[in-house]
């Protein structure tokens, strides 16, 4: 199927002052990712202000990330909507770029029953032989999959993993302790990957490793060879950029920190803008504390 061990980082989207996407930046970050020894790289997410994207934009977003990817990590591109129908048409497209697998999320707005969510994934992986990543986040969704749901999804053949950030330890746990043979369960927050990976989660989808991709992918290959000690001074090291990364929302404080380390413009695309100064003041300490400005 796909290798989902490990830090993946969900990619931000960098745009020009005059809010073009920038994709010589893109590139950039990209290379910096892989250079920095992430496991493997999810565009078009959230952190990527995807729902403010054209899909022209998209592609070529695809395209750069394929082509300096080469093969050696996988790609999986986020292709969520709260339309079945939509989903399988935004899939069709954007895989004719090659990307290796889609992180779809729960169907956000319609608050679909516990059997609405499972007839949509069930179509929506029904539709292609790429491997499909679920992605349950609450939060931002006002829908929770369950562990009972997601444990009758993973059965299918092509869904792969559930990327979880419902903040519900026991949910996750279940799910981890019940999920069949092949079937990954990655943290959808970065401040519960030391618990869920060290209790048998397979890693992480990370906003944080946009900042920090060395120290992230260091985590996890400390977690996932079992070094849980150096794994929890790296949690507790890393824990306050984690926690800063949301004192906004995401990717507003993420953006901010990286044009500080001078990697991209302070810019998002309306509705979203860019940081209070207070948060530029919040992520600069930050990332002096870790010694990256």
């Amino acid at each position: 199927m796909i290798n989902l061990n490990g830090c993946g980082t969900a990619l931000i989207t960098p745009f020009e002052k005059n809010l073009e996407v920038d994709f010589v930046a893109f590139r950039k970050l990209v290379r910096r990712q892989i250079a920095g020894g992430i496991h493997f790289l999810v565009p078009l997410g959230t952190t990527g202000e995807t729902p403010c994207l054209e899909d022209k934009e998209k592609i070529h977003l695809l395209e750069i990330t394929l082509e300096e990817a080469g093969k050696r990590i996988p790609v999986i591109a986020g292709a969520g909507s709260n339309s079945t129908k939509h989903v399988i048409s935004t899939m069709n497209t954007l895989g004719k770029t090659g990307v290796d697998a889609f992180l779809i999320v729960t169907p956000y707005y319609n608050k679909p029953t516990q059997e609405g969510m499972y007839n949509h994934f069930k179509a929506v992986a029904e539709s292609t032989d790429k491997p499909i990543i679920m992605y349950n986040v609450p939060a931002r969704t006002s829908v929770n999959m369950t562990a009972e749901t997601c444990l009758r999804l993973a059965e299918i053949k092509n869904i792969a993993a559930t990327k979880e950030a419902s903040g519900n330890y026991a949910q996750i746990s279940e799910i981890i302790r019940s999920a069949p043979e092949g079937f990954s369960v990655l943290s959808g927050n970065d401040d519960e990957t030391l618990s869920l990976v060290s209790t048998g989660a397979n890693g992480v989808i990370s906003v944080a490793s946009n900042i920090a991709p060395e120290l992230m992918s260091d985590f996890m290959n400390k977690l996932l060879d079992g070094d849980i000690e150096e794994a929890r001074k790296l949690h507790h090291k890393l824990t306050p950029l984690f926690k800063n990364c949301f004192v906004e929302s995401n990717p507003i404080p993420v953006k901010a920190g990286m044009h500080k380390m001078g990697l991209i413009e302070n810019t998002l695309r309306p509705p979203l803008y860019p940081s209070t100064d207070k948060t530029l003041e919040i992520m600069e300490s930050t990332l002096k504390e870790l010694n990256l400005l």
